[in-house]
């Protein structure tokens, strides 16, 4: 009887699972993602958004409410109408004409796209409705099929069968393209291979003078703009001062420093861009962690003690940069010793789904002990320790997580390797990619990879902050979002795209990720009605398409006399 039970139960699991068809379906219900379903719903298309957690919006909605962008005249499409939809939510006009003003690494740095989460849900589901996009929530991935070189169905945990002619992995972890079989690397390349100059392994010396006196202005800055959140000391790594045997502090990554240029594995710092808020009625205090112990932040205590020695005016902006939001909310970044944990993120792009919420865990935990100790523990300048204690987290946000973000920041992950791959020659100015799909023109970024020692000392090895030599914002090409046709004719890739290191350190932020994504289901669309692979879309058709739905696809001056667009 109980054989007979069980195996009817089988039975009805088998036939209760559940199999959506689709034109178009995008994995991902990132910012990009929705952005890619919604135009190829627009252009008639049956579209489908499968997304392993429940919300929409990825880091848009998910904490980074201060977006950083570079030229926001480089934005066009939905995503230019997402921001404007969402600023229109607190009665901000955008002026799309004209580059944003600096205030000071402010709210300007994000211009007046800093808003508040749960709004910027709303705009995306609102306009994923409006459009008729289908929302699949909670759909892991668990398998792909394919047929040569096509992807024919991915079925997910519960046993969801989707199937499509085209797909796009709008991931910030390129989940379906690795399921997929699709070339990737998770490599830091080294400058060697594309003859460039932030690749691999990198050390700096542009963070602050070390025996330089801070006393910032109210903004944040101080004489030459940077911000005091980028401070640097040469810290004494170990228990036990000047003994290496005493063994390493914690928060500190062991390991050869290895040689700048290097290649080398290991992907940027992730963290929680947390949504704070001033106001005690709308206010969930900060717990610390059950295990918490202010001896993990020791190396913490140590940058504070060598920031009194040389007389720092020290707030809470040494540790978390953080942006005005409406409704006296704050979006707040990271900072020298700030929501960052290095290292911890190596393992994310290739974990499971169980262990992806155990290295998150590891994050949340770690960044409230973090604030925890900073609202009290002696060591802590008293004024640090008051504005600290200001904050907390607010109850109208993330209101299904406790007021902590649903989303992790995955600044990278997997990168795909194509036939053509952007590199810093494009994101820099020296090279014009072809086949322009979107703009972007944010500086190199790149967040540490390590916090390790060096010459016997803490260094933050990986991180680079630099502009672009003054060069315009950039194309980026259709072929650095499609596989090798060998691979997977009939998907796209718009956040894992095929990009070095250092070039994606650039791509990566979440408008351009908007723009890419909405070009690549115009792409999808047209690939459909020509009955043709992604690899084989006639640009010289898809290129008007773009620019009648509002993409930016070309700086005018942006070449310059004698330079030619190359691979």
């Amino acid at each position: 009887m109980k054989t007979f039970l069980f195996a009817s139960a089988l039975l009805s699991s088998f036939a209760a699972a559940a199999v959506v068809e689709s034109d178009v379906c995008v994995y991902g219900g990132t910012s990009g993602g929705v952005a890619a379903a919604v135009q190829a719903a627009r252009m008639g298309k049956s579209a489908v958004i499968a997304e392993p957690g429940k919300h929409l919006g990825g880091m848009t909605s998910g904490g980074l409410s201060a977006v950083d962008i570079g030229d926001p005249r480089s934005v066009g499409g939905i995503a230019r109408e997402y921001f404007t939809k969402l600023a229109a939510t607190v009665g901000v006009t955008l002026a799309w004409d004209k580059a944003f003003e600096s205030k000071g690494g402010g709210p300007a740095t994000g211009g007046a796209y800093a808003i508040e989460p749960h709004k910027a849900e709303e705009v995306f589901t609102t306009m994923a409705r409006e459009a008729g996009v289908k929302v699949h929530f909670n759909a892991r991935l668990a398998s792909t099929k394919m047929e040569g070189a096509r992807i024919t169905e991915f079925v997910t945990e519960d046993g969801t069968v989707f199937r499509a002619k085209m797909f796009i992995d709008c991931t910030y972890e390129g989940d379906l393209m690795a399921k997929a079989g699709v070339s990737y690397t998770l490599m830091r390349e080294g400058n060697a291979k594309y003859g460039e100059t932030y690749n691999g392994i990198h050390y700096t010396d542009k963070y602050l003078p070390r025996t330089t006196h801070l006393k910032p202005g109210p903004t944040g800055r101080v004489p030459g703009g940077q911000g005091v959140w980028d401070r640097d000391f040469p810290l004494d790594p170990y228990v036990v001062k000047g003994d290496p045997k005493s063994g390493l502090l914690p928060l500190i990554n062991e390991g050869d420093p290895g040689t700048q240029g290097e290649p080398a594995p290991g992907v940027q710092a992730y963290c929680y861009r947390l949504c704070l808020t001033t106001n005690p009625a709308n206010m969930i205090p900060i717990t610390p962690p059950s295990d918490y112990d202010s001896k993990r932040y020791e190396i913490v205590a140590r940058f504070i003690e060598a920031c009194l020695a040389i007389g720092d005016d020290m707030d809470l902006r040494w540790f978390s940069k953080h942006d005005a939001l409406p409704n006296d909310k704050w979006d707040f970044n990271t900072a020298t010793f700030g929501g960052n944990l290095p290292g911890a993120s190596w393992a994310w792009p290739e974990a499971g789904y169980a262990q992806r919420e155990k290295i998150a865990k590891e994050h949340e935990n770690y960044h409230r002990g973090l604030l925890h100790f900073l609202a009290t523990d002696t060591c802590v300048p008293e004024k640090v320790r008051k504005d600290m204690q200001r904050f907390g987290l607010p109850k109208d946000e993330f209101t299904d997580n406790g007021g902590w973000p649903h989303q992790i920041y995955v600044r990278e992950a997997r990168r795909m390797v194509s036939d053509f791959v952007m590199t810093e020659h494009h994101t820099f100015g020296r090279q014009v990619a072809e086949k322009s799909v979107s703009l972007g023109s944010y500086g190199t970024d790149t967040h540490e990879i390590r916090r390790i020692v060096k010459n016997g000392v803490v260094a933050r090895e990986g991180k680079t902050a630099t502009g672009r030599d003054g060069a315009p914002p950039y194309a980026i090409g259709y072929d650095a979002i499609v596989p090798k046709k060998s691979e997977c004719e009939n998907l796209l890739v718009t956040f894992a795209l095929s990009a070095s290191h250092t070039a994606f350190s650039s791509i990566r932020m979440e408008p351009v990720f908007m723009c890419t994504s909405q070009s690549a289901a115009t792409a999808a669309v047209q690939a459909i009605e020509d009955g043709v692979s992604v690899q084989d879309v006639d640009y010289a058709k898809l290129k008007p398409r773009l620019e009648k739905d509002g993409q930016v696809l070309e700086w005018k001056t942006a070449t310059a006399p004698g330079k030619k667009a190359t691979h």
